[in-house]
Formats: C-alpha cells, structure tokens, sequence
C-alpha cells in the first residue's frame, strides 16, 4: 500500500450508579448434561496460542516471552496467528526494574483475578505507530492498529529504561475492533496517541468500558468511545469523542468548538464475560449482569455484579473441532469458549437456550465455508457472545450472525429479555482483508432487547486478496469483495454502545426496529464504487446514506455520530446525506458530523439539513449540534 494504507487522509490533526437488573428466567429447562470433556478446573487446556504468566517467573523471563510474541505478531495484520497472553494473580515488574508489554495483532492480554488489582504490572502495555513505508518515507501511523485487547489488570506505568519520549506515558495509538476493558492504571498518562514515532500521526477508532484511567491524552483520535469508566482528566480530540457514563468526563456544552458528547449515564450496560481464578484457584468465567442508567466501574465496591460458571460447564473448543460436536454440547447445556485460532464454519452454531455464554479468546476468527452462517442466535433471553470475530468466505454468505429470526416469534421472550438482553460484545466482523469476502448482510438482530457492545462491522477497504492497488485494484475489489449491508437491526428496543461500521455497498446501517439507542456511531462510506450509478438508489437518489433509520420508525434516539467519505476510486461521486432519518418527534439525533477525507462529496449531513463535505471542506467537518434542530 502506499500513502494511507486505509485511505484515512487526516487533515486538522487536534493535538494538544445505577440499578442491576435481575436476570430473567429461563424458558426452557435444562438438558442432560453433555458428555464431559477431560478437563482439569485447576489447569484447563486452553490450546497451543495460550501461554499463562506466573508470578514466580522472573521479569526478565516474562519480558522475552512478551518480546518474542510481538515480534511476530507487530506486523502480522493479515495473517491466522492469534494469541492469548493470561496472567495469574499476582505482581510483576517493580519500581525501576519494569514489565513492559508492546500489544500485537490478535493479541489479548489479560488478568486472571476476579478483581483487575488482582494482577498488577508495574510497567507498561503499549501500542505503537506502526511503520509502513521505509527510511525515506517511514509511513507511522495507527490507522490499522485494529484486533488487540487489554483486559481485567492494573498497570502502575513505569517507562523505565525507555527513551524519554516513549517513557512519558502508557501509549495505546489505536484504530479499531481494539478495547480496552477492567483497567485501572496509574502512576503516568495514558496517550491515546504516539507522539514519538514519527510524531503525532493519525489514529482512528477505540473503545474503553469499565476502567479506571489517570489523566488521558486524547491527541489525534477522530472518534473514540469511553463508557462506564473514570477519568483524572481528558484533553483534546479531533471530531468525535463520546462519554457515556463516565465520571470526570469532559462536558459537552461546546460542541462543536470542543468535539465532546457526554451522556451523565449509560442507558443499557453489561460488562463483557472474563475469565478469572477462584480462591481455590478453580477457572471460573464471570458473566456480569445488565444494568440501566449507570455510571463508573462496576468494581467499585467489590466483584463485579452478577453469575460465575465453573470452566468445566464449557466446551473448550479448538480449530478444527466439529460443528456439529459444538452444537451438541450448547443443546445438552454447555457453554462455549472458543481458543484462539481460525475456525472454518461450513455450517452454524446454533445458540439456542437462553443465559448461554459463547467467549472467544485471543481473538478466536470464524470463517464462513461455502456461505454458511457462521454464528446464529436464538430469541432466548441473556445469550452472551464475546471476543469473537467472524470473517465472511468466498462463497455468498447471506449473512455472518443473525440473532433470532427475520419473522419469526421474536418478542416472545420480553419478559425476561428486557432485564436480561442478548449480548454482543467485542464481536467484529470482516468481509474481504486476509481472503476474498462475500455477504449480503454481516451482522442482522431480528430480537427485541438485544443490546450491542462495541463491534467493527468492516467490508475491508485493504487486504492481501491478490488486488494490485492502483491497477484496478478498487474496482477489483467492488466487483469481488461484496457486502450489500454492515448491520440491519429489525428487533425493537436494541441498544448499541460503540457501533463502528463501514465501506458497506449498500446500507451500512439500516435500522427498521423501534425504540433503538445508539451511543457512537462512526461509519466510512465505501472508498470503491466505480461509477455514480454504482452509487445511486433505484429511486435515483445519489448514494445511500451511511446510517439510516427506516421511514416508518416513530422512535430512535441516537448521540455522537460521524460518516465520513473518501471516494477514492471516483472522486467525483455524490452522496446525498450522510444520515437519513424519518422527520417524527421520537426521532432524535445528537451531534452528528460529516466530513470529507479528500475524494467525493457528502452534500448535506442529514435529510438536506447541513453543510456539504466536498474537496472544499476536506478535513473540515459538517456539524449539527442535533436534528431536529435544538
């Protein structure tokens, strides 16, 4: 790739308590148990791609094994290796003699206590600009920082040993499909920005929930979420920065002068499922219940609220393993964990009782086989699906996970759905990047009270598909790489904290269900039409919008959104909004942006409301405090 490898073309760099709910009751009674596997509470076997950190190992031996993993996996981007890294309760590093973990590609690391101070680093977990060109033309930027995970740990920062720049703060330069949960760090800033690597450079994306942070240097990142989290300060941002439940949160009074969105709490909630030790040092999974209007940690004042399953009341599941072993044992009762690696899916897992948990570690991928569907959820109350990535395949798919069923009885299950939503969460999606990639639809909720926690639904804008970039690369790309929609929400009452979606050739959001919520919404339309009439609706309006809410919708709220275009295969491409909506009193939308990256047109930011984003604004983006307007 050259120049930006995504396109992403910056301009303007910016630098500088509720309730818990009860869970619902089951709908239908359990199975016989499933056959066990042969697995140890104690020392479970988590496959080949797990390596487990004991505090009586030295730091220096700790730092080679961290050294040597991200070595491989610094520039792995599209490849099939995927990690875990897991550490047992305990401290590591000291004062002046530091643990300090760079963070790869399909990486996840993580704590093993039931409390994130359970394991405590004294050092750093970093990411940084990644370089792409060469000595002349180094190319260091974080706009494809994505897949890699931080979770349930305390982290002291102690740059230690580091030059003086890089020693300055704990650095997390990241785009997206990257989180950061159940972190509490201190002693040092947190930059959501590198600075020192060929100096502040662009960074696109992130996510934080559940996390205690020290002073936090926003820096170039054009959109980014923080949710159910505290902060000792927050500076800068560029475009698109949304608070939600977080305490010492900048206000948003401002926008737009100060691109801040704050929301006092969090309307819907649950913490995503995490592995711990217990006591008598027994794996255990806790799944956290969901809570409404709430703000700051959920560990404020001791375990996080809700349920633990013991690890041998899951199907440890490895690549390679049978579909139908998987659903046998979800039929007869069992979880699900997936171990990180590649999984090819020529028929799907059905989850189909309700408050049942599918985690994913390491950045577990399924890979849709002769257009299966990879991944489908029942209308049952409180299924949980985790850490999972799900990547469409050659053949059409015609959709990768479906949650209940298109005209099916969804709805039925409200009682208990309502206090006791499905669950999504770190789930993403991709179509086209490592492999050819097709689908109709990536990611279709057909349920009522389904709640969505953070995903990046992705058509890949860049991959290793065998397209010669600039050489009919794009259009290559548009012809073969397909994906009519990202995510098409039917059920009522579906609430979405962090939906990052884009490069769709079609809708990348449509939402036809009532009563949805949506907190961050970030989408690029697609870089690649060919044609106008590759981008026109068979009405003949000019391009499809980037989020749309169906015509017959009476409510929706939605708070913090940015559609941006770069329509770098025909720069002279129109679309007509960047958002379209139904003009209804329940329909209220909340500091929204548009902006043009440097090709194509947006002409108004939504239902001809608002500024155009074209080649003479690029960079400079239309805002609207809200529409209707305030």
């Amino acid at each position: 790739m050259t120049h930006h490898p995504t396109g992403r073309f910056r301009r303007g760099l910016a630098l500088a308590a509720g309730v818990t709910l009860v869970a619902g009751a089951a709908v239908a009674a359990p199975a016989a148990a499933a056959p066990p596997q042969d697995i140890d509470p104690t020392a479970p076997d988590l496959g080949p791609n797990v390596t487990i950190i004991d505090p009586t190992m030295t730091t220096a031996e700790i730092q080679g094994i961290v050294d040597d993993l991200v070595d491989q996996q610094r520039d792995a981007e599209m490849t099939t290796a995927r990690h875990a890294v897991l550490f047992l309760p305990g401290e590591y590093g000291a004062p002046g003699a530091p643990l300090q973990i760079e963070v790869g590609y399909y990486t996840e690391i993580a704590g093993l206590g039931a409390m994130p101070d359970d394991v405590t680093i004294t050092g750093k977990a970093d990411v940084y600009n990644r370089c792409l060109g060469d000595d002349a033309n180094p190319n260091c930027i974080a706009l494809v920082n994505f897949w890699r995970t931080l979770s349930n740990l305390a982290v002291h920062v102690d740059g230690t040993g580091q030059d003086g720049c890089r020693a300055s703060g704990n650095f997390w330069a990241v785009s997206q499909a990257v989180s950061m949960r159940r972190v509490d760090m201190s002693g040092g800033n947190l930059t959501l920005m590198d600075y020192c690597t060929a100096g502040p450079q662009y960074a696109s994306g992130g996510f934080i929930a559940d996390s205690r942070l020290p002073f936090t240097i926003n820096g170039s990142q054009q959109q980014w979420l923080t949710r159910n989290s505290e902060v000792a300060g927050w500076s800068n941002g560029v475009w698109n920065q949304v608070f939600a439940g977080v305490v010492g949160a900048p206000g948003d009074a401002a926008f737009p002068a100060e691109p801040y969105t704050t929301l006092d709490t969090t309307p819907l909630s649950r913490e995503k499922p995490y592995l711990y030790v217990d006591d008598d040092g027994v794996y255990q999974v806790r799944v956290p219940s969901a809570a409404r209007d709430t703000a700051g940690i959920s560990w404020a004042d001791g375990m996080t609220p809700g349920r633990s399953i013991p690890i041998d009341e899951f199907y440890i599941a490895r690549p390679g393993d049978s579909v139908q072993e998987i659903n046998n044992a979800l039929a007869r009762g069992r979880h699900l964990l997936l171990t990180p690696g590649v999984y090819d899916i020529a028929r799907s897992i059905e989850v189909k009782r309700p408050d049942t948990v599918v985690l994913g570690i390491g950045h577990a991928t399924l890979t849709a086989v002769g257009g299966a569907t990879p991944l489908r959820v029942a209308d049952v109350p409180g299924a949980i699906v985790a850490g999972v990535t799900i990547d469409a395949g050659e053949t059409l798919s015609p959709v990768l996970l479906e949650v209940g069923k298109r005209n099916g009885t969804n709805g039925s299950n409200a009682r208990a759905a309502a206090d006791n939503p499905t669950t999504l969460s770190d789930v993403y999606f991709r179509v086209g990047g490592p492999h050819i990639g097709r689908t109709e639809t990536a990611l279709v909720v057909n349920s009522d009270d389904v709640l969505i926690d953070h995903t990046w639904v992705w058509r890949g804008d860049h991959g290793v598909e065998g397209f010669t970039e600039g050489v009919n690369g794009d259009t290559d790309r548009w012809a073969t790489n397909t994906g009519l929609d990202g995510v098409v929400v039917n059920g009522d009452r579906v609430t979405a904290t962090g939906l990052f979606v884009e490069h769709f050739q079609r809708y990348n959001t449509l939402w036809n269900g009532e009563d949805g919520t949506v907190v961050l919404y970030q989408n690029e339309l697609p870089y690649d039409p060919p044609t106008q009439a590759d981008w026109t609706q068979p009405d003949g309006t000019l391009g499809y919008p980037g989020y749309k809410v169906a015509d017959d919708v009476s409510t929706h709220r939605l708070y913090g959104a940015g559609v941006y275009v770069f329509n770098q295969n025909n720069p002279e491409i129109l679309t007509a909004n960047g958002f379209e909506v139904p003009e209804v009193p329940g329909v209220q939308l909340h500091h929204l942006m548009t902006v043009n990256l440097s090709a194509g047109t947006i002409e108004h930011v939504v239902n001809g409301v608002g500024d155009a984003a074209d080649m003479d604004h690029v960079g400079a983006p239309a805002y609207l405090v809200g529409y209707p307007a305030p």
